[in-house]
């Protein structure tokens, strides 16, 4: 089992990069990205901040911006 502390830092840490990808996608506000890609904008603050982060809305958000799962994990952004 996955200790709490070590999945809440990489849930952030992914959050993270999510957001960093969508400001250099040119969305400066987390609300017109969501809005714009049918997600709710209060599920998706909840995402870039490390919060209720599923595979499923991982891989939504990734196929919104052209990134595969493998080049996600395997690039800086």
């Amino acid at each position: 089992m996955v200790k709490k502390s070590s999945y809440d830092k990489t849930s952030k840490e992914i959050g993270e990069k999510l957001r960093a990808i969508r400001i250099a996608k040119g969305y400066t506000s987390y609300e017109n990205f969501a809005l714009e890609n049918d997600i709710d904008r209060k599920q998706y603050w909840r995402i870039e901040n490390g919060q209720n982060l599923t595979l499923k809305s991982l891989i939504k958000i990734l196929d919104i911006h052209g990134l595969s799962l493998k080049k996600f994990c395997n690039e800086d952004f």
